[in-house]
């Protein structure tokens, strides 16, 4: 597969503290990936060094094989960057706004961004000094997704949006896949990450935990089980894997990791009247990666 984004052994010190860990990754042509972990995992400071903002201690960053430090106006030329937070001009309109963003670029389609002004619901005629945080952040995924650039670069787009306006972010980074960009998005809200992404990077510490597909992760979690049965349900838990068992009357309730073909047996043998299976969430995984620490950010959920 063709590369879009590479990192090779980067890694960032701010004196004894490693914000980032050395870190190796791929980013294909054309796929949405997702870079997760909780706040001051590294996630921020990653980006920054693959849009060349900061000097990495170590190792280097290319976007469609260019370095982001010796060749940053080259690299940026290929990509579009949607910070969580910006800082615009309080006294020009969205839509002078959106004109001297797109001149920044170079490039702007502009039927595509007035059909995303419309999608948006977002009023251009406004000063900016008006605007809510939600209606900022709206000019920064605008002026992103207009320029059709080959890498968009997101972190934490979404903040400050409404549930119907996250739903038109989707279809948004959607399209963008389907007309072959690729996408590094970092987000807080699981349930974007799980709809939108092909694979997971899960960042722990500022080092790289987890990478694949979030088919490949479910080893992470337990796959829960439910039953139920006309008598008293059999007794599971010898069963290797199997943890976390309750048994409430004629109801059967637990947890396996590894081979689920051994439960199933069991409890087909039983003949139940009912028999469900559900893999780990998205926020499951990571509850299983972090435990108790505070991760109820990344599992807020819209």
């Amino acid at each position: 597969m063709d590369i879009a984004v590479k990192a090779k052994g980067l890694s960032k010190h701010y004196g004894p503290v490693v914000a980032l860990a050395p870190l190796n990754l791929e980013v294909y042509k054309g796929e949405i990936l997702g870079y997760l972990g909780p706040n001051g995992a590294g996630k921020t400071t990653t980006i920054r060094l693959l849009l060349g903002l900061i000097n990495p201690t170590a190792g280097s960053a290319e976007i469609f094989g260019i370095n982001t430090q010796t060749d940053k106006v080259e690299a940026h030329k290929r990509l579009a960057y949607v910070p969580g937070e910006s800082i615009f001009w309080p006294a020009l309109t969205g839509a002078e706004t959106l004109h001297l963003l797109g001149k920044v670029h170079g490039q702007v389609d502009v039927k595509y961004q007035k059909e995303l002004i419309k999608r948006f619901q977002f009023d251009p005629a406004k000063k900016v000094r008006t605007y809510s945080k939600g209606n900022r952040q709206k000019i920064n995924i605008i002026a992103a997704l207009s320029t059709h650039a080959e890498l968009l670069i997101m972190d934490e787009p979404t903040s400050g949006l409404d549930p119907i306006m996250e739903q038109a972010f989707k279809q948004s980074v959607l399209e963008a896949k389907a007309n072959g960009q690729t996408i590094f998005l970092s987000s807080h809200i699981l349930e974007e990450v799980e709809a939108l992404c092909d694979r997971l990077a899960i960042l722990r510490a500022g080092k790289l935990v987890e990478l694949g597909t979030l088919a490949e992760m479910r080893h992470l979690s337990a796959v829960s089980v439910e039953a139920t049965f006309d008598n008293t349900p059999p007794n599971v838990s010898h069963i290797q894997g199997v943890s976390d068992l309750r048994i409430t009357g004629h109801q059967l309730a637990c947890q396996v990791r590894g081979q689920i073909e051994p439960l199933f047996k069991e409890l087909v043998a039983a003949h139940p009247k009912t028999l469900l299976s559900r893999e780990p969430s998205l926020e499951e995984l990571f509850l299983s990666l972090y435990g108790d620490e505070d991760v109820t950010i990344q599992a807020a959920k819209r």
